[in-house]
């Protein structure tokens, strides 16, 4: 289950803003004493979140890996997620010399709001709304896509219909072909490709080989690094039972293997590594991307 390993490729952290959310929501039964050791609350119970994406430079194709949440919403909308910080995507971008312009490809983890809002923004007429990156083509996969644009009645809320139909109404929207799940060696992007449906249904977890290492995109099965004990489980999750076993799975492969894991949604640290303990998985080492990627 080793992912392709590309010849030649460069990888950027791209920081889109962070926000807060609820730690009791993002431990679900875990009581608050042992997570606040980890990720310490504030006075309103909230923790740091990141949104961090992944930018892939590989040949003539730039691939950025989810979007945050865009700034497309209202202040109502935003008031609930106390946003901190001065990220955005653009200036992430110019940072290391892009433009949202020279995106070919955006390819979503999943389609919640925190994941994929910056994927469309308004017109400039402030009329309606558009991609964000029109030069792009945005992947997720059939079976999710379905779920999404039909929500259950605990997902409608992160699922919303503003960040969703602008992408097909452009021509803009690619499916992943998953038939060979649930890990795809070599997907049309050129990296390994992990399902997972604990969370929400068919969750695409990128595995990229670069520099001898793998390099997974956590998304929401790993989101911070206070999360990596298994039974740690966020109570936004569907299935929790499914992640479960999706997270014993994946972790003692990760820990056996060795994997870098980077993760979107830790706030203070961008990569770890994991290691069989007789407590069961425990962190192991954190790092900064530019340890590893330099």
């Amino acid at each position: 289950m080793q992912p392709t390993q590309n010849t030649w490729m460069n990888l950027y952290p791209i920081e889109t803003g962070n926000f807060k959310l609820d730690g009791g929501a993002m431990f679900g039964v875990v009581p608050k004493s042992l997570w606040n050791r980890t990720n310490p609350a504030d006075s309103n119970n909230m923790i740091d979140i990141a949104a961090r994406s992944l930018l892939i430079e590989d040949g003539n194709r730039l691939i950025l890996i989810d979007t945050g949440m865009g700034d497309k919403q209202s202040e109502k909308f935003f008031g609930y997620y106390y946003r901190w910080g001065n990220y955005s995507i653009d200036a992430s971008l110019k940072k290391i010399g892009f433009h949202r312009d020279d995106i070919t490809d955006v390819f979503m983890t999943h389609l919640h709001f925190d994941h994929c809002g910056g994927s469309v923004q308004w017109n400039e007429e402030h009329t309606g709304y558009e991609p964000a990156f029109k030069n792009a083509g945005y992947w997720t996969n059939k079976d999710h896509w379905e779920w999404a644009t039909n929500p259950n009645l605990r997902e409608k809320a992160s699922f919303l219909k503003e960040n969703l139909l602008p992408m097909e109404e452009s021509g803009q929207l690619k499916f992943i072909d998953i038939s060979s799940g649930p890990y795809i060696a070599k997907s049309e992007l050129g990296f390994g490709i992990l399902l997972v449906d604990g969370h929400t249904d068919k969750q695409m977890l990128p595995h990229i080989t670069y520099n001898g290492r793998t390099l997974v995109f956590m998304a929401d099965l790993l989101p911070t690094a206070g999360h990596i004990p298994v039974p740690y489980i966020m109570g936004y999750d569907t299935r929790p039972l499914i992640t479960l076993s999706e997270k014993a799975a994946f972790m003692k492969r990760a820990a056996d293997t060795n994997f870098y894991l980077f993760m979107e949604h830790d706030a203070h640290n961008e990569i770890c590594t994991i290691k069989h303990t007789e407590k069961g998985i425990r962190l192991d080492k954190t790092y900064t991307f530019n340890e590893v990627y330099t």
